[in-house]
């Protein structure tokens, strides 16, 4: 296994991280402390969870997930467990965390910490990233930046600050509970604002964006690239099989969180996602690869990925992405795959 420094931190994080976003739902505690075995003995030291998980989120389980990866590192040497949670903010209706977090704000950022501190059986968090931005974004398939969700009623709403985000962090990093920082889901102006405040105010620096990544959803390209490469800042790309699209499974009629759980991958319910992933698909089995092998490797040995967050629902397919580290593609398949994305550019965004 190889292992990258995460940004300018002194964090150096396996270049496979192990998601735990189907402990819980899709997995039972035992199968998730199989799937925690196996990536630590393979030498994934990175593990990321969210207080939100499982997916899809519910109040009957959401805190599930910390609570079961809790009860596997209590058993670890800590120190060599690289470990990444989440806070959940507004403007998703989770009504049932914390009284429907309103803002993420100092209150807020407190509470989140002591309680994934709580459930995780730990007396610090390696990485700390906030799941989605406080401000109007689109996110989690909306790809238009809508000014006018900046209104209710036609009064503008009140966004809790970066450097306010930024300041309440800075607390919990100098009072031990978290190291370094992140983002997650965020846009280039969002990550740009976060580097200037940190600079201008002495205030802690992300080190990290963890955002969707894969053969079909490309966008980090576009801009966030070239941030990250000038401002060392590292991406963690999750969702590298799409969802499951890039297995080629729902091309055949299988199933998985993208049938169980309707509305829930809006990503990936656009006209040409099922054309995108049969090519993707059928381009591999040229090559001898599967078609998820095709795609991990893809994203595994990109120049600007850190660290890929993988997720399984069974030891089987846990393997197979592991194994898929193995397999880099060569520059002949490379220049087919860009082939393929001129055709199908970004059919998920």
């Amino acid at each position: 296994m190889e292992y990258r420094q995460l940004g300018h931190s002194d964090l150096n994080v396996s270049a496979i991280c192990l998601g735990t976003m189907t402990f819980g739902e899709q997995n039972t505690e035992q199968e998730a402390h199989q799937q925690l075995d196996f990536a630590f003995n393979n030498g994934i030291n990175f593990i990321d969870t969210a207080e939100m998980y499982p997916v899809p989120p519910r109040a009957e389980t959401y805190t599930r997930t910390e609570t079961i990866v809790g009860n596997w590192l209590k058993r670890q040497p800590r120190d060599k467990v690289v470990l990444a949670t989440k806070i959940a903010g507004p403007r998703r209706r989770l009504d049932w965390i914390r009284g429907g977090p309103l803002a993420i704000d100092r209150q807020n950022l407190r509470e989140a910490v002591e309680g994934s501190l709580n459930r995780l059986q730990t007396d610090y968090i390696d990485l700390y990233q906030l799941h989605w931005p406080e401000r109007n974004v689109p996110m989690f398939g909306q790809y238009q930046f809508d000014p006018m969700a900046e209104y209710d009623d036609g009064i503008k709403k009140q966004w809790v600050s970066i450097r306010e985000q930024l300041e309440a962090l800075s607390e919990l990093v100098q009072a031990g509970k978290i190291r370094y920082i992140g983002v997650s889901n965020e846009h280039a102006w969002g990550v740009m604002e976060f580097l200037r405040v940190a600079d201008a105010y002495k205030l802690p620096r992300i080190v990290s964006i963890q955002n969707c990544y894969n053969l079909i959803n490309r966008g980090y390209e576009f801009g966030l690239a070239e941030i990250g490469y000038r401002e060392r800042l590292s991406l963690l790309a999750y969702s590298p099989l799409a969802f499951g699209h890039l297995t080629g499974k729902y091309l055949e009629g299988g199933s998985g969180r993208a049938t169980l759980f309707k509305g829930f991958a809006q990503r990936y319910e656009k006209p040409n996602v099922a054309p995108a992933s049969a090519a993707y698909a059928a381009l591999a089995r040229e090559y001898g690869l599967s078609p998820a092998e095709l795609a991990l490797s893809f994203v595994y040995h990109r120049w600007f990925v850190a660290s890929t967050i993988i997720g399984a629902t069974s030891m089987r397919q846990l393997q197979e992405n592991f194994n898929a580290w193995q397999k880099p593609l060569s520059t002949e398949l490379l220049q087919k795959i860009e082939q393929l994305h001129l055709r199908y550019m970004n059919p998920a965004p």
